[in-house]
């Protein structure tokens, strides 16, 4: 599951301290009101490569009168009892709450808000799960591994091959997040270290952004003033708000990539065996339960939060997406890899129960069951569902390598209803582009995914970072267009989007050499969405077509 980016930014770039990659850093504070959130904000008005979120409500759609509009996330879990959450979820109409009955006779019990592919009717759930290329690896070693090419029939050499190449990329991960832990393990202790040093030697509480920049008392200390300048430099472009959320994060970063070592990459790990499905019957969709929570729904929790957190209240945060937006849950993204088959009937239950617009924040680069996960994309064309995808965190150009699920079929152009997001950050210069962002012309649009604050579980708030982010956002403003203008189809959804995302002409650091280009080239449209753009858009071609959306003034 490329969620969040990783690695991430080398945060800390000073002579001091080692080179290290941090995970996205998430930071669990209560909000007792709204804040101000740098996604909303314009980028002619504010100076920030926002959407415009603010300036859409305020200027275009204060007389507008919305519809209805279920947005799906399929991710690792939404915590139904967030404080600004709980009201925007989906509830499904034709179930009653608990009574263990399949009341819409939908072939799912008690899906109130939505349903869950990774668990058991026990109630059991699946947390971490294996790499895509860790079960390949445990699936195709006995067939092959010791054998030449020549040996093996020919009806089976592009197995054997697929097993040289995925035998590679294993080999590969499990370096990289050796190293990895190796690295972060002992830096978590080293960075406490310097922020307890830090706090003590400014007499200040919080390292954040506001204390590095005008360090109190270090004038007369040149060591400490070009420390506190390098750790500003590096935290502001980082997107995280103090160095106590990076110490969390650093340790948080050493704690997962242990877990994956010991189970997301071992070959004899079999998570698969609580839910007691046949994983390779992708036409099987009995099983799971209706807990769309989940053991750790941080992930899915953000990603909710930016789509539609409540607009309504005043407080935390808003979401992108009101007022009568709501959000279905789907559950089928374990710490670890989706398997094709959740994600095909993920897509499925999302399209079959009223989503028109399905969030993806999730991908890997092998899909052994790729025609399941196809055919369910194709469903949701003919259902006119929108589909909107992150396009991963590992700074490839996805142009050179797939990253499933594919935005284009194995035959054929590309889908005319699926969107590939990249993420951007929040000024117009040479960190417009997110350093971990993949990019490349299957990379529609860019859109904001640098220190996105959002819902975090238990009623907190925090910053994440990721493609995960950027996608969500699109989600969004793809639910704002529906809902203003329901007459669009999800291929007027994906058009107006990306016609509205205006070319950016600013020179940045590509990803995955970090070579400067034209931010245009790093995309098919070159640009970052705009809410604002799209909705005048959308005026005017359902105005032009004789079908203008609804509005108060006019009636």
């Amino acid at each position: 599951m490329s969620v969040f980016p990783r690695p991430f930014p080398a945060l800390l770039g000073l002579a001091l301290l080692p080179a290290t990659s941090l995970f996205a850093q998430s930071v669990n504070t209560p909000t007792p009101a709204k804040v101000v959130q740098w996604t909303h904000l314009d980028p002619q008005k504010d100076n920030t490569m926002g959407i415009s979120t603010q300036r859409t409500y305020d200027e275009l759609l204060k007389n507008r009168i919305p519809t209805p509009v279920i947005v799906a996330v399929i991710d690792a879990g939404v915590d139904t009892t967030h404080e600004d959450l709980k009201r925007v979820l989906w509830k499904n109409p034709g179930e009653i709450v608990g009574n263990g009955i399949d009341d819409d006779k939908n072939g799912y019990v008690d899906d109130v808000h939505g349903w869950n592919f990774l668990g058991n009717r026990q109630g059991q759930n699946i947390d971490v799960d294996l790499y895509e290329e860790t079960r390949l690896v445990a699936r195709l070693k006995p067939l092959y591994e010791g054998k030449t090419r020549t040996s093996v029939p020919a009806a089976r050499r592009a197995e054997y091959d697929l097993y040289q190449k995925v035998k590679k990329d294993f080999a590969i991960k499990v370096k990289e997040e050796n190293e990895q832990y190796m690295e972060l393990a002992p830096l978590a202790g080293q960075l406490e270290g310097i922020n307890e040093q830090l706090k003590q030697a400014l007499g200040v509480a919080r390292i954040d952004t506001a204390v590095l920049r005008n360090p109190p008392g270090a004038s007369t200390n040149p060591q400490l003033l070009q420390l506190t300048s390098q750790l500003y430099a590096s935290l502001k472009s980082s997107g995280l708000p103090d160095l106590d959320a990076v110490v969390a994060q650093v340790k948080t970063g050493a704690t997962e990539t242990k877990k994956h070592l010991d189970y997301s990459l071992n070959l004899d790990f079999k998570p698969r065996a609580i839910i007691g499905d046949d994983e390779d019957d992708t036409r099987d969709h009995n099983y799971g339960n209706a807990d769309i929570t989940g053991p750790d729904a941080l992930h899915g929790t953000h990603v909710a939060g930016i789509i539609a957190a409540d607009r309504s209240n005043t407080i935390g945060i808003d979401g992108v997406a009101g007022p009568l937006v709501r959000i279905m849950g789907v559950r089928a993204v374990p710490n670890g890899d989706e398997h094709d088959k959740d994600v095909a009937n993920a897509i499925r239950y999302a399209v079959d129960n009223g989503a028109s617009i399905i969030n993806m924040s999730f991908g890997k680069y092998y899909s052994p069951q790729r025609a399941a996960v196809d055919a369910a994309i194709r469903y949701a064309e003919a259902k006119g569902v929108l589909l909107v995808h992150a396009a991963g965190n590992e700074s490839k150009n996805v142009d050179a390598v797939v990253h499933y699920p594919a935005p284009v079929p194995t035959t054929g152009t590309a889908y005319p209803h699926f969107l590939t997001i990249g993420a951007s950050g929040s000024t117009n210069d040479a960190e417009l582009t997110a350093n971990f962002s993949n990019f490349g012309q299957r990379v529609d649009v860019f859109a904001p995914g640098v220190g996105i604050y959002s819902t975090m579980p238990g009623s907190t708030y925090g910053n994440e970072s990721g493609t995960s982010m950027a996608a969500p956002t699109v989600a969004g403003m793809a639910a704002v267009l529906k809902s203003y203008f329901p007459q669009l189809t999800a291929a007027d959804l994906k058009r107006i989007i990306m016609q509205s995302a205006a070319p950016v002409h600013t020179q940045v650091a590509r990803p995955s050499d970090k070579k400067k280009v034209d931010f245009t080239t790093l995309s098919s449209t070159g640009g970052v969405v705009n809410l604002y753009r799209a909705v005048e858009l959308a005026t005017r071609q359902t105005a032009a077509k004789g079908g203008g959306a609804s509005s108060a003034g006019g009636r």
